[in-house]
């Protein structure tokens, strides 16, 4: 019998032809199906910052939520432990761990504190309720709104490994975080199908951002420093060179995030101003928690009136601490404090971040010191043509 012999040219052409054919009906096929692949069982929810605007008292607002665990700056260990670096070098590091504390697996902090044995070895640890409640801690329950003072007494020796224990029984996963400085870095968290990330990025006027960094100077020193790209060398940022960093951060955070923005960032970005926030406190938390799947329960409404109605400014002591105050006045106290020159100084180093961010600048001591002028814009109705959530005025 003869065989009929076919050119290898051919057999290539017919094999290439037909291996498209199949691709192309695959990805038709997938195209035509709906998607299998679920979203991650947790919610993940970044609170992106910077020092002294708010962040931890917005912590506190998801923090004590029944279903959510929550960590208040886990990068503080990688900048002290690698605190002759550059903010920029230490993105990556920063990132990793934080991808790994919002998939609950707390063994990452092995490159930072290798004797860890207790709760109380990780940074902040008391500012979290997960961890001052079952089943980290049998002290408290759930739904109880705990303290710093009662947690630190109670629950600072429990073994390290509850942290992750009690991650795995939470629906959401909240960081609060200050050291990031560009969006794009969490790029690659963004698109990681292994998490269901949201970003929450809360911004302040760097007028009051200052007055209220002047009350904890030697505590951000060295994290100026690395700001600064300084080699370790501490810095006080009398010339508001930090502050010019920050508020270059959250233009281009705000501008990434608005400005032709990438697909993956669809209802996922949004951007909440402190003024805002302790106006109207319950309404602009609502829409917070709506953002990231969650319902305010009575207990915690009670509490957020309650912390946002005290009777004082808050005190230099109390600079890191969560303590009932009022609001409004906190907002607004550095017009009333910060010299008009330094006024002047912060305006002329963050205009872009203050025009940007909607906040009016100021010509003259008369404007700064006259309370009945406003200098909180309306935020625009519509931050995304595409976002399902429109955040409101």
């Amino acid at each position: 019998m003869a065989r009929i012999r076919i050119p290898s040219t051919i057999v290539i052409i017919f094999v290439t032809v037909q291996t498209g054919f199949l691709l192309f009906m695959y990805a038709r096929y997938s195209s035509l199906m709906p998607q299998s692949e679920e979203k991650p069982s947790q919610v993940h929810i970044l609170i992106l910052s910077s020092w002294r605007s708010g962040s931890s008292f917005v912590g506190q607002l998801f923090s004590q939520h029944p279903s959510v665990f929550y960590l208040m700056e886990p990068a503080w260990h990688v900048w002290v432990s690698m605190y002759q670096n550059s903010a920029k070098v230490l993105h990556m590091a920063v990132r990793d761990l934080v991808r790994s504390v919002f998939l609950c697996d707390m063994s990452v902090f092995d490159a930072y504190m290798p004797w860890k044995r207790n709760l109380s070895d990780l940074f902040q640890w008391a500012a979290s309720r997960a961890l001052c409640s079952t089943p980290a801690c049998d002290s408290f329950q759930r739904t109880d709104i705990t303290t710093e003072l009662a947690c630190k007494t109670l629950c600072g020796r429990y073994p390290f490994s509850k942290v992750e224990e009690a991650c795995k029984t939470y629906s959401h996963v909240v960081i609060k975080e200050v050291r990031f400085f560009d969006l794009k870095v969490l790029y690659p968290l963004l698109t990681d199908p292994s998490l269901n990330l949201k970003i929450i990025h809360l911004v302040r006027d760097p007028r009051a951002v200052v007055k209220s960094r002047e009350q904890s100077v030697k505590a951000l020193a060295r994290d100026n420093g690395i700001v600064l790209s300084t080699n370790g060398t501490k810095v006080e940022d009398s010339k508001y060179k930090v502050m010019q960093e920050v508020c270059r951060s959250h233009v281009q955070i705000y501008e990434t995030a608005t400005l032709k923005p990438p697909n993956f960032l669809k209802d996922r970005y949004l951007m909440v101003r402190f003024e805002d926030l302790v106006r109207d406190p319950l309404s602009e938390i609502s829409e917070m928690y709506k953002f990231a799947d969650l319902s305010l329960t009575p207990r915690l409404k009670s509490w957020i009136y309650n912390i946002t109605h005290g009777q004082g400014p808050g005190k230099k002591k109390e600079a890191f601490k969560i303590t009932s105050r009022d609001a409004v006045s906190v907002s607004q106290a550095w017009r009333n404090i910060l010299s008009f020159q330094k006024v002047k100084k912060i305006q002329e180093v963050c205009k872009g971040a203050i025009n940007i961010l909607g906040y009016q600048l100021v010509d003259s001591e008369k404007e700064q010191r006259d309370l009945t002028l406003d200098l909180v814009l309306p935020r625009r109705q519509n931050q995304f043509s595409w976002s399902s959530f429109n955040p409101k005025h």
